[in-house]
C-alpha cells in the first residue's frame, strides 16, 4: 500500500456499521480508468467534521482501518452550519490508486479511527466494450454474490443500528421533557424564591441603609475618640517625661544633699579639731606666759643680787594680789619695796615647776578625751572608712543597707 503523507494515521478501529450513515459518498462510479485523478465527492448528514479526519480507499472485505490502501485529508468548511459545507469532496492522485482488479470502496473515517461512511465497491480497469454488454466469468459472478449479501447485510445493520438510534433519542427526548417539566418547576420555585429573596434584599438594604448611617455616626466618634486619645498619650508622654525630670533632679538634689551632709561632717570634724588645737595652744600659751614671768622673776633677783633657788620664804597672798594686778608680773613688782613676803615661796616655785612639768601628761589625757569625745558624735560604716554625725542615724542606717543590696 502507498501513503500520500507522511503523517499516517495510526488509530485501528474494529468495523462498526452503525455510524456508516453519517457521512455519504455521491456519484460513485462503478470503475475508474487508470492513469487518471480521482474525485470523491461526499456529504455530512448529521455529522461534525474534526482537523484529523481522513478519507481512505480499502479493499472490501477489511477489517480495522488499518488496512487501508491510501487516504487523504479532509478539507474543514468555514461555515459548518451553510448547506454548501455539508456537500465537500477529495481528489485522489492516479499515481496513488491500486494497480490491480480487486473490489475497492471509499471510508470515511475520524480523527479517533472510527467510520461514519462507506461507499459502493468499484473496481479499477480500463473502458471496454465488453463492460458495456457486461459479461462476467462464474468467478466474478460468485464475488458479486458475495458482495451483494455484503451490501445487504451491511444495510441490515445499518438499519438496526438507526432504529437503535432512533429509539435512544426517543428515550432521550422523553428524559429531556422530563427534565424541562422538572426544570419549569424548579425555575417557578427560583422565582419565588427570587421574589421572596428581594423583598428580604429590600429591607436589609434599608436596615443596612440605617445601618450605615449608624456606622458613619461611630466612626465620627470613634475618629474623636482617637484624637482625644491621641492628645491623652501626648500628655501622658509629657508627664513621664516630666516624672522623670523629677527624679533626675530628685536624684541630683539628693546627691548634693549627701555631698552636703558630708562636708557637714567633714566640717565639724574640722571644728571640732580646730577646738581641740585652739585648746592645746591656749594651754601652750598660759604655759609660755608662765615661763616668761618666772624667768623674768629670776632676772629680777638676779639683778637685786639674790638667789632664786634659795629663797626659803613663800610669797604672800598680796603679792599674788598685786601679781593679779599686773598681769605681766607673776611674783609682784620688785620695784616697790624689798620686802621678805614679797619673794615667793619655794614650795609654790616647786610646785609650779612640778605642774609644768605633768602638763604634757594632761595633755595627752585630753587629747585622748576630745578623740573619745569625737568618736561618740561620729558614727563609723563597719563596712567601709566613712563616718555620719551622731544626727545623721537615718542616712548612716540608710547608708549601711547599701551595702547588703
Amino acid at each position: 500500500m502507498e501513503e500520500t503523507i507522511d503523517d499516517a494515521p495510526t488509530s485501528a478501529v474494529v468495523l462498526d456499521h452503525c455510524h456508516f450513515a453519517q457521512v455519504i459518498f455521491n456519484s460513485v462510479e462503478k470503475f475508474y480508468v487508470p492513469g487518471g485523478d480521482i474525485t470523491c465527492h461526499y456529504t455530512f448528514t448529521h455529522f461534525v467534521p474534526h482537523r484529523k479526519d481522513w478519507i481512505g480507499i480499502f479493499r472490501v472485505g477489511w477489517k480495522t482501518t488499518r488496512e487501508y490502501y491510501t487516504f487523504m485529508w479532509v478539507t474543514l468548511p468555514v461555515d459548518l452550519n451553510s448547506e454548501s459545507a455539508k456537500q465537500q469532496e477529495v481528489q485522489f492522485k492516479a499515481y496513488y490508486r491500486p494497480k490491480d482488479d480487486e473490489y475497492y470502496q471509499f471510508c470515511y473515517v475520524d480523527q479517533d479511527g472510527v467510520v461514519w461512511g462507506a461507499s459502493i465497491p468499484f473496481q479499477f480497469h480500463p473502458e471496454s466494450e465488453d463492460d458495456i454488454l457486461v459479461v462476467s466469468t462464474q468467478g466474478e459472478l460468485e464475488t458479486l454474490k458475495n458482495i451483494n449479501k455484503e451490501l445487504e447485510r451491511n444495510v441490515k445493520e445499518q438499519k438496526d443500528c438507526w432504529e437503535r438510534e432512533f429509539l435512544l433519542l426517543k428515550e432521550r427526548k422523553q428524559m429531556k421533557s422530563s427534565e424541562n417539566e422538572k426544570m419549569g418547576i424548579r425555575i417557578d420555585q427560583l422565582q419565588s424564591q427570587l421574589l421572596t429573596q428581594e423583598k428580604a434584599m429590600e429591607k436589609l438594604i434599608l436596615g443596612d441603609q440605617g445601618k450605615t448611617e449608624q456606622l458613619e455616626r461611630l466612626k465620627k466618634e470613634n475618629d474623636q475618640l482617637l484624637l482625644s486619645l491621641t492628645d491623652q498619650k501626648k500628655h501622658e508622654k509629657k508627664l513621664e517625661q516630666m516624672v522623670k525630670e523629677m527624679k533626675e533632679k530628685e536624684a541630683s538634689a539628693t546627691r548634693k544633699q549627701q555631698e552636703l551632709m558630708d562636708q557637714n561632717f567633714d566640717l565639724s570634724k574640722r571644728l571640732c579639731e580646730n577646738e581641740f588645737i585652739c585648746k592645746t595652744l591656749q594651754k601652750e600659751k598660759e604655759k609660755i606666759e608662765g615661763e616668761n614671768d618666772l624667768l623674768k622673776n629670776r632676772r629680777l633677783l638676779s639683778y637685786m643680787g639674790l638667789d632664786f633657788d634659795s629663797l626659803p620664804y613663800q610669797v604672800p597672798a598680796s603679792a599674788h594680789g598685786d601679781a593679779r594686778q599686773n598681769p605681766g608680773l607673776v611674783y609682784g613688782n620688785p620695784y616697790c619695796g624689798i620686802q621678805e613676803s614679797s619673794f615667793p615661796n619655794l614650795a609654790t616655785i616647786t610646785k609650779y615647776s612640778t605642774g609644768n612639768m605633768g602638763f604634757a601628761e594632761d595633755m595627752n589625757k585630753e587629747d585622748h578625751s576630745l578623740e573619745q569625745h569625737v568618736q561618740a558624735l561620729c558614727l563609723d560604716c563597719p563596712i567601709c572608712d566613712k563616718s555620719f554625725l551622731i544626727g545623721q542615724k537615718q542616712i548612716f542606717e540608710d547608708h549601711v543597707l547599701c551595702h547588703s543590696i
